[in-house]
């Protein structure tokens, strides 16, 4: 299975939510990039954030945005591991 661009959209969506509060969610407004609108109406769907246009992580949500946050991290390191 490879990563679509769905699901890259999806991930950057994620990647906006600050992970140290539940009391800060993101608002997507409809002069948004249409990929970016319909990548948090998805997540919505999956049960991942609480509104349609962005609102707060469910805990699930949270759980995805901070293991897709983490991965971030570890592709943007300069360390080189060596096989």
């Amino acid at each position: 299975m490879h990563y679509t661009t769905e699901h890259i959209e999806e991930l950057n969506v994620l990647s906006l939510y600050t992970l140290e509060t539940t009391q800060e969610g993101i608002k997507v407004h409809s002069n948004a990039r249409p990929e970016v609108i319909s990548a948090t109406q998805r997540l919505f769907e999956k049960g991942l954030i609480t509104q349609s246009d962005g609102g707060y992580l469910t805990p699930l949500g949270h759980d995805a945005a901070e293991h897709s946050q983490v991965l971030l991290t570890i592709l943007c390191s300069e360390s080189r591991v060596t096989l």
